[in-house]
């Protein structure tokens, strides 16, 4: 070990006082400063864009009655899940009712005309065949021996022939229109029953009741008459599935693709939910110069309302496998990029670099670097190269490995 010893020649003239100022130089000597300083790491580096926007469900209809009445039963309320096809609420309408027996008495109806206009068809063929042979064997007759049977009977015959043929053919007509008649009728039952089924309200989709306009007795107008003074029964949303409508700015526009996964975070969960990007409206709003996204989010266990406020994270472009170094350690003050490396003597050294890939916090650079290499972050403009410090490393918003 080596030892230093300082004398000082005491009792000479200005001896104290030359020790002194050595002591004095010894102490004025600068410390080298602390810097903060973070590693050069390699990975993958991601584009991000975060807009906030809210849930909404899937599908949301309000479920109106297609014909008036009064609400008989309503067997759902607002919470309710609820599958397709469910039985929600049914109407009395007594009118329909007694269209039903009127169509029955009107099928009854037609029925027995058709059937009358058959007996007839039938008694106008055999008439007609009656008529028929007998002309036949007149003509016959006539024609072995002529001059026996007078020409006006055989104008007679064969004029009742002709008319009995006419009224075959008068006779299929009237069959004719009282067929049309009962399908006229049945058409006219079909349609009553038609209106009866729409007197039970039933759920078109899996959901769940949001709302509930009516309760039993109350009347209930046709919703085909006027959308804005009819009521409706309930409302009825897709939940296990929803919507997010986020707005895309016009510089992202081109990086939105469909089926890109996107992360979503419910703030009030503290929770992430995976979502995809399910369509996009093709153009932008020419107000807000953005383009509108929509987000599906499987919701199976109902866990997320619509409503609520989220943050979706969509990766726009992504460096995989590169170096990159906090944005802070870009030195600002340089014409060129630059970072400020501490070397392992913990001396500044100043080196070009290119960068690539930027996110909220790091960026992708190249040049004279390796990973691990420690960078100055932040305080560029009170170092310069060559000069000593004392490196500290800190903690990037990432973290550091």
């Amino acid at each position: 070990m080596k030892v230093v010893v300082t004398l000082c020649a005491v009792g000479l003239a200005g001896g104290a006082a030359a020790c002194m100022r050595q002591d004095a130089r010894a102490e004025a000597r600068p410390q080298a400063p602390t810097v903060a300083v973070a590693p050069v790491v390699r990975g993958d580096l991601s584009q991000v864009l975060t807009i906030a926007a809210g849930f909404r469900a899937y599908q949301e209809i309000d479920l109106h009655a297609k014909v008036a009445g009064y609400v008989q039963n309503i067997n759902v309320d607002v919470g309710d899940h609820v599958k397709e096809g469910q039985l929600l609420a049914v109407l009395e309408v007594p009118e329909l009712l007694n269209e039903v027996e009127q169509d029955k008495a009107s099928i009854t109806r037609a029925t027995e005309e058709v059937n009358r206009a058959q007996a007839d068809l039938q008694r106008a063929e055999s008439a007609h065949e009656v008529a028929h042979l007998s002309a036949a064997r007149l003509e016959a007759a006539a024609k072995e021996r002529p001059k026996l049977i007078a020409q006006q009977d055989l104008d007679d015959v064969s004029g009742r022939d002709r008319e009995a043929e006419a009224q075959i053919a008068t006779a299929k007509a009237a069959l004719a229109a009282a067929g049309g008649q009962l399908e006229f009728a049945k058409a006219n039952a079909d349609k009553t029953r038609t209106l009866v089924a729409y007197t039970r309200i039933t759920a078109p989709f899996t959901g769940v009741i949001t709302h509930r306009y009516a309760d039993k007795g109350a009347m209930i107008q046709a919703g085909t008459s006027s959308q804005t003074q009819t009521m409706p029964l309930v409302r009825l949303s897709q939940v296990d599935r929803l919507r997010l409508d986020i707005a895309v700015p016009e510089s992202a526009v081109p990086d939105i693709k469909v089926n890109a996964p996107v992360t979503v975070r419910v703030p009030v969960m503290h929770r992430t939910f995976p979502g995809t990007i399910a369509r996009f409206a093709d153009r932008l709003d020419q107000d807000t110069r953005t383009m509108l996204v929509e987000v599906d989010v499987p919701n199976p266990t109902g866990e997320l309302k619509p409503g609520m406020m989220a943050e979706a994270n969509v990766s726009l472009e992504q460096a995989r496998g590169v170096l990159s170094v906090p944005v802070q350690a870009l030195d600002s003050t340089a014409k060129a990029p630059t970072l400020m490396v501490v070397t392992k003597d913990h001396v500044i050294d100043t080196r070009p670099v290119s960068i690539g890939l930027q996110t909220a916090d790091r960026v992708a650079v190249t040049g004279a670097l390796a990973e691990g290499d420690l960078v100055v972050v932040g305080a560029h403009d009170q170092l310069h190269r060559g000069q000593a410090v004392t490196p500290k490393q800190v903690k990037t918003a990432e973290g550091e490995k």
